[in-house]
């Protein structure tokens, strides 16, 4: 289905609800039945044979369930003689109809439409004499398999998820990522692992933390399916925002994946995948959301657990929890001796330099420079979300580096890697091409430092060249005659006593003596200075941008006075012919 028929055809529902449905419900009804229709669709070639078996299997008094998942050939069924084209024969009675066909799916799929809220709109629905009209017209719209396929389908909730967020003020990139980002992530993901999954009968899990409507999950399936037919990927996520978890499982459920492994919920409050550990992870929290709703949670698995927990490391800032996801993921990830992980995970640029050292976010830096679990951070080009157009990241993490990557990390700067969109999507304005994608895929599978146009766009670093040591600079209290004050009790006595106004920090980097930076940087300026060594704190911080700047020298000022001139020279001309 192209966009311009799915557009078409959404508008002309839309002028049916329009008048008993404000604008920002629309997508309450059409999201649920454009789910049921495509369900109803990917059911109708097996319906005969599923109903002759739950008549054969109610005789026999016999659970019908395994018999019946078998004739349908999928991992759900309907047992209601009905479907949506036949309950058009029964004008009268559209709305128990309705009700019943939706009662004799498989209880994975009835939890889909209660998380919907369907009933509700039914309901509300039948009340404003629309029920049979809306029905009818996703009746007779086409979403059988042959006709849209699931990664079409996928697309097509992502546009109506997208029209109605637009429509509603709300963000849509809170439910999903752009294809194209993920195209790159899931690349990123597998490059290094090509000669492992082109094996026969390779099973790996791939588990997303935000699942959204189930985008990343897809398209790792897809990619896997491209190049090794054969493995199998056993998809696990979790959602919180009710109608994506909705999308995310019917998607599921027709691509055949155990929807008992999508869970809804608050990740970071109510892990749904305790205990679990998966080969790969993929995740776009959301950018610079505060989690007060569930610090006090947070807070305590902290306190309690430790590292035991999964936020042994540190509390980010409450103003921005995607560091949290961060940490939720390497809790997640399988033990290095028994195959290990690895994940890619999207952030904003605040992760990257936030928190001076002794803060949460410097610390959990900290934590994954010094245990080397970061193998690569992607610098994106701007305007590439729907819902923002800062810059942001993609953060690749495993805790099985190949032996050439062992303390290091590489910074991509893929900012110029983009072509301009033909229709703006709310804040998206650029895109990357097949070609962008796969030149950074080359610059991470390749691991050296590269340039174009004469700026550097891949750079490899150590691990400790983004540590520092924050050292305490003190100066003595003087007196009103300029007399050291010295100290008379405690550890300070006969000491010279600090003066706090003139207190002051340096960054001294890791691989820096402190004492000989000291010497060279502080004591020419302040030679009564000391370092208070107890207040020393080690800090992480990747100031990615310092990076690749590349200074460009100012023009030569008779460079600037010959432009001035001209202007100038202009300027009187056009004056003259106004006089003249």
């Amino acid at each position: 289905m192209n966009q311009q028929v799915l557009s078409s055809f959404i508008w002309s529902v839309a002028d049916l609800l329009r008048g008993d449905y404000k604008q920002s419900e629309y997508g309450k009804v059409i999201l649920p039945f454009t789910v049921l229709r495509r369900l109803d669709c990917v059911l109708e070639a097996t319906k005969p044979a599923v109903l002759a078996e739950y008549a054969k299997q109610q005789k026999a008094g016999l659970n019908p369930e395994p018999f019946l998942l078998r004739k349908a050939g999928q991992s759900f069924y309907n047992t209601s003689p009905l479907d949506m084209k036949k309950l058009m024969g029964d004008q009268d009675h559209i709305g128990e109809n309705l009700y019943a066909y939706i009662q004799a799916f498989s209880p994975a799929v009835r939890d889909i439409f209660e998380r919907f809220d369907f009933y509700t709109q039914v309901d509300r629905l039948a009340k404003a004499k629309l029920l049979y009209q809306v029905t009818e017209k996703f009746s007779n719209i086409d979403l059988h398999p042959e006709k849209v396929s699931n990664s079409q389908m996928g697309l097509v909730f992502e546009e109506l998820i997208r029209k109605f967020a637009e429509i509603s003020n709300e963000t849509a990139g809170e439910h999903f990522t752009p294809r194209e980002v993920i195209r790159l992530m899931v690349n990123l993901l597998f490059i290094e692992d090509d000669e492992v999954l082109s094996k026969s009968g390779v099973v790996r899990t791939i588990y997303d933390p935000t699942a959204g409507t189930g985008g990343m999950l897809s398209i790792a399936g897809e990619y896997l399916e491209e190049h090794n037919p054969q493995a199998r990927l056993s998809m696990f996520g979790q959602e919180l925002n009710d109608e994506s978890y909705a999308i995310c499982k019917a998607d599921m459920l027709i691509k055949g994946q155990e929807v008992a492994n999508i869970v809804a919920g608050n990740t970071l409050s109510d892990d749904g995948h305790p205990h679990r550990k998966f080969d790969y992870m993929l995740s776009n929290p959301p950018f610079g959301v505060e989690w007060k709703k569930v610090e006090k949670e947070i807070r305590k698995e902290f306190e309690t657990q430790g590292y035991n927990g999964r936020f042994g490391p540190g509390l980010p800032r409450v103003s921005d929890g995607s560091l949290l996801f961060l940490l939720h993921l390497i809790s997640k990830m399988r033990p290095a001796v028994d195959g290990g992980s690895r994940f890619g995970i999207v952030l904003n640029g605040s992760p990257l330099f936030t928190g001076g050292a002794g803060s949460g976010e410097s610390e959990i830096r900290r934590y994954v420079l010094e245990n080397d679990l970061v193998e690569a951070i992607i610098g994106l080009p701007t305007d590439m979300f729907y819902n923002t157009g800062i810059s942001t990241y993609v953060w690749i993490l495993s805790n099985r580096k190949p032996e050439h990557r062992k303390g290091l990390l590489q910074l991509i700067d893929a900012s110029s890697f983009w072509q301009k969109m033909r229709k703006s999507l709310g804040s998206k304005r650029k895109e990357m091409s097949d070609e962008h994608i796969a030149e950074v895929t080359r610059l991470f599978g390749g691991f050296v430092a590269s340039e174009q146009d004469g700026k550097p766009i891949s750079r490899i670093f150590k691990n400790a060249e983004f540590g520092y040591r924050t050292i305490t600079v003190e100066r003595p209290l003087r007196d009103a005659t300029g007399k050291i004050v010295l100290g008379e009790k405690g550890k300070l006595k006969g000491k010279p006593q600090p003066d706090s106004s003139l207190r002051d920090t340096e960054n001294v980097p890791l691989a820096q003596d402190v004492a000989s930076y000291f010497k060279r940087e502080v004591l020419p300026h302040a030679p009564d200075a000391w370092i208070d060594h107890d207040k020393t704190k080690v800090g992480y911080e990747i100031p990615f941008n310092r990076h690749f700047y590349v200074f460009e020298p100012p023009r030569s000022l008779a460079e600037i006075d010959a432009d001035l001139k001209h202007c100038t020279d202009r300027v009187l001309a056009m004056i003259a012919g106004l006089s003249a």
